[in-house]
């Protein structure tokens, strides 16, 4: 299966593409990509469009280096149900096959990562 590098910059998003695909939503909306494993929580202190972009891009390196230092990774079992508990909205992004979320303005005391 090739990779995002293989293809040509006009099938991969750019940031402007993404922004146009962001939006807010209640986390328990996501519920059924949450249970198909496909949702990536990102931390307050990075920028979700980046992260998205450098995804699409297929930026290996960035990832690794996120996902090492915390700041990104799958929504853990007690992050979700934390979040759906209390509610909370998160501004997200979809990265085929992966739903970006970073937590939404009021819900920024929220563990992001898990």
């Amino acid at each position: 299966m090739p990779g995002m590098n293989d293809l040509d910059s006009k099938q991969t998003p750019t940031a402007l593409d993404l922004n146009l695909e962001t939006a807010r939503i209640a986390w328990r909306e996501l519920q059924r990509f949450f249970a198909r494993g496909v949702t990536v929580a990102v931390a307050q202190e990075l920028d979700l469009l980046k992260v998205a972009t450098e995804i699409a891009r297929d930026n290996k390196a960035a990832v690794a280096a996120w996902m090492e230092a915390g700041a990104v990774g799958v929504v853990a079992d007690d992050q979700a149900k934390q979040w759906l508990q209390a509610d909370v909205e998160v501004w997200s992004v979809v990265v085929k096959p992966w739903v970006l979320v970073q937590l939404a303005g009021e819900n920024q005391s929220q563990s992001p990562a898990g």
